[in-house]
């Protein structure tokens, strides 16, 4: 008899006893006698019987699952966070569904459907940058299911989010620049659609304006922050009558490629453009020269995510939940921003 197939009917067949005996000694109930739970345990591990928790929980209207949506699990930051979802998640008695949206609005849209068909109890998303409103996520409350944003979020009440300090971390990679002596600084954004992008250029605007830096729209650059993007950003660059001696970029794909295209095209870095991103992907402590960065800490704001959603399942009676987590994240110095040490 196959181990995969072994049922608490055929241990009850063998052992000529009710299958709810079997059942009542397996789940180590006191209506059993040691005697027949201990004789009824031998016989289930010695057939490699393996106890079916899905349909158990299922019975119990509980499947301790939580659904996952992340933009692309490639990205170090993504992966260390959900590190920190599926650590915590463990540690408290949950399986995860992991899926990616790859910046896709309909992806994202279909995944929350399959997540709802696999009867998740709660679901940590990061939403794609083609999503601009929550209508995808109306089933889940309806079915009073619990939803909490990390990292990119969409600022709409009565929902959960677990964040960094996007302002905070803008104006400090921008302030760095300047204190490094940079004075006309590009911005590569992503889509401003997004609070993260959106609050990352206010905290840029907002680090000019305190050193009376006037700022010029013309150096701001709007994309995907993709590979192709940060080249074709640095060619704009390349193309401007007046020289550009700073970038700050909001993720670490696009400066680390337009890093590499200045480069290319005899620009000394950061001699003669100082480069700070965002992330702290594996790859910019690397690359040459090494990327000023600002480091999220994924693994934390994962851990503090699953923790916030958790407790919303726990205490989910169909009541209104709305709680923001901040996170601080910190600058990175590397070499593509030490203009000073560069002109000594």
């Amino acid at each position: 008899m196959s181990s995969d197939k072994i049922t608490i009917h055929d241990i009850a067949r063998i052992l000529n006893v009710d299958s709810s005996t079997v059942s009542r000694a397996l789940n180590n109930s006191p209506r059993v006698t040691e005697k027949t739970k201990n004789r009824i345990i031998a016989k289930a591990q010695e057939l490699g019987y393996q106890r079916n928790d899905l349909a158990s929980n299922l019975r119990k209207n509980k499947t301790n699952t939580l659904g996952v949506i992340v933009p692309r699990i490639s990205r170090h930051f993504f992966s260390s966070a959900i590190a920190g979802i599926e650590e915590t998640a463990y540690n408290l008695g949950y399986n995860v569904i992991i899926c990616q949206s790859l910046e896709q609005l309909e992806r994202e849209q279909n995944t929350v459907n399959t997540l709802l068909a696999n009867r998740v109890e709660g679901v940590l998303v990061s939403i794609s940058m083609e999503t601009k409103n929550y209508e995808h996520f109306e089933g889940l409350r309806k079915r009073k299911i619990p939803f909490v944003f990390f990292d990119r979020h969409l600022n709409v009440p009565e929902t959960s989010s677990v964040l960094i300090d996007d302002f905070q971390a803008g104006f400090d990679a921008t302030e760095h620049l300047i204190i490094k002596g940079c004075k006309k600084i590009a911005h590569f954004s992503g889509p401003m659609d997004l609070e993260i992008y959106k609050n990352r250029f206010a905290g840029y605007k907002a680090a000019l304006l305190k050193h009376h830096i006037k700022f010029n729209d013309e150096l701001i650059f709007n994309s995907r922050l993709m590979e192709q993007d940060g080249i074709e950003n640095a060619d704009k660059i390349i193309g401007l009558p007046y020289k550009v001696d700073g970038i700050f970029s909001a993720n670490d794909v696009a400066a680390i490629s337009a890093l590499q295209q200045l480069k290319r095209n005899d620009f000394k870095i950061p001699e003669d453009i100082a480069i700070v991103g965002f992330s702290n992907e594996a790859i910019s402590a690397v690359i040459e020269p090494s990327l000023t960065t600002i480091n999220q800490p994924g693994f934390n704001i994962g851990k503090r995510a699953a923790e916030l959603l958790i407790s919303q399942i726990s205490g989910n009676n169909g009541s209104v939940i709305d709680e923001k987590i901040i996170i601080q994240a910190n600058l990175v110095e590397r070499d593509s921003s030490q203009k000073n040490q560069g002109n000594k």
